[in-house]
């Protein structure tokens, strides 16, 4: 065992005491208030880790109630790692205490032990143990803490109103190895118009409906009859691994004989088009590329207003791709009396993957984990679409994929204490000369 290592071993209780309070704050973005535009509770859990970070003897601020930050050394140049302390609803379905840290059989559980307090935590605490240990950075680094990447990334516009961006960095909120681009992101709602008279018996739709997940429970009526399906929630960027209810509820309301024949049409529409067909295949847009593979779409969210029926769809497009592409192929597939509008729009992300920043933290997670350490690409969004010079870099390994924004939300122990290495020596060898 190493010096990190052993680093690692006699703290580790502590960290875990400080990882607990943090959890126990529920962080989920609620109404501004005075000093807290996302909510009292992420306000809340952002001054709970700065009082930490003064308590170990760092440097803390926090720029327009929206991003706080624990800096070690005075240089206007900086190293960023940048997290988030916001968390999404805890939802139903769990066995152990949402806002809290329970382990069970070698796993730790809690709303976000994975998304994302349980990897920026350790990013910190990682920053303690080396100046514990008494190593002597030769830049100045700083831990930020975002409180609303779950809900739009607003406050990193507010952070870059007031400070620099980093000279680089990384954020622990996607997967390793090192993610050196980022797939476009395109959500698109499809207006289908209907007669007033056929909205009539068609009742709203009641559920479960979001951007970030694959719906998992849905419900309307019919006349009289109500119509329930339950599927299985996921990631909206993982819809794989989920059941998607609009769907499922789509196949039922084509044999519903009080619909007119255009709205069973629309249904079957949907049945044919986007019924795990999870990669543009019913929509004859299977866009791909070597580097980030195949496109992914995901139906997330079906209303009914007062001129029909809208539909929308998250698409995650390949980085060579365009969204222009990805519009153009929708109009061509849509329903009759349809309209076309994007309502959310991140474009896709490249940095260069020789540089000499991503071979060094390449290296590093290839030591300590001896995995292929080739650089990758994601169909996620982190903040490095939002702020210059960042990149994202784990916490989740190959292979582990649709545990956040779930009941029971986990990370192994074993994960946990391996980040927290690969962090820590990689936050000692970015400040290195």
């Amino acid at each position: 065992m190493d010096e990190v290592n052993k680093l690692i071993e006699e703290n580790w209780p502590d960290l875990l005491k400080v990882l607990q309070q943090v959890m126990q704050v529920p962080s989920v973005k609620g109404k501004p208030e005075l000093n807290a535009p996302y909510g009292i509770e992420p306000r809340r859990v952002v001054d709970l880790v700065l009082d930490l970070g003064k308590s170990y003897g760092f440097k803390t601020g926090i720029v327009n109630n929206a991003v706080g930050y624990v800096q070690w050394g005075e240089d206007e140049d900086y190293i960023g790692v940048l997290g988030h302390l916001d968390v999404v609803p805890a939802g139903n379905g769990w066995d152990f205490p949402p806002f809290d840290l329970s382990e069970k059989d070698g796993r730790f559980y809690g709303r976000g032990i994975l998304d994302n307090k349980g990897p920026i935590m350790s990013c910190f605490y990682a920053l303690k143990l080396l100046k514990d240990a008494g190593f002597k950075p030769q830049k100045t680094i700083r831990i930020m803490f975002g409180t609303d990447e779950e809900s739009g990334m607003s406050d990193i516009p507010q952070y870059l109103a007031k400070e620099k961006p980093p000279v680089f960095g990384f954020t622990p909120d996607c997967k390793y190895p090192v993610v050196y681009g980022e797939r476009g992101i395109v959500n698109i709602q499809i207006q289908t118009n209907f007669k007033e008279e056929e909205l009539l018996v068609l009742g709203e739709f009641v559920g479960d409906q979001a951007r970030d997940h694959v719906p998992a429970e849905l419900m309307v009526t019919v006349g009289q009859n109500k119509i329930t399906v339950t599927g299985k929630r996921s990631p909206s960027n993982a819809p794989e691994l989920g059941v998607n209810a609009i769907t499922l509820l789509a196949e039922k309301l084509v044999t519903q004989s009080d619909l007119s024949e255009s709205l069973q049409h629309y249904f079957a529409w949907v049945t044919k088009a986007l019924k795990e067909q999870h990669y543009g295949e019913g929509l004859n847009l299977a866009l791909a590329d070597e580097d980030s593979g195949k496109l992914i779409l995901t139906p997330v969210i079906l209303q009914k207003n007062s001129e029909g029926l809208s539909l929308e769809i998250a698409f995650r497009y390949p980085v060579s791709s365009t969204q222009e592409e990805v519009v153009a192929g929708v109009l061509k597939q849509v329903p009759k009396n349809s309209t076309v509008n994007i309502v959310r729009s991140l474009p896709g992300i490249r940095h260069k993957k020789d540089s000499p920043e991503i071979e060094k933290l390449s290296a590093i997670y290839a030591k300590v984990t001896g995995n292929d350490s080739r650089p990758v690409t994601t169909t996620g969004a982190t903040y490095a679409r939002k702020i210059p010079n960042i990149l994202a870099f784990g916490p989740s390994f190959p292979g582990q994929k649709g545990i956040a924004h779930n009941a029971n939300e986990y990370m192994d122990v074993s994960d946990l204490k391996m980040n927290l290495e690969i962090y820590l020596r990689s936050i000692q060898a970015l400040l290195s000369k």
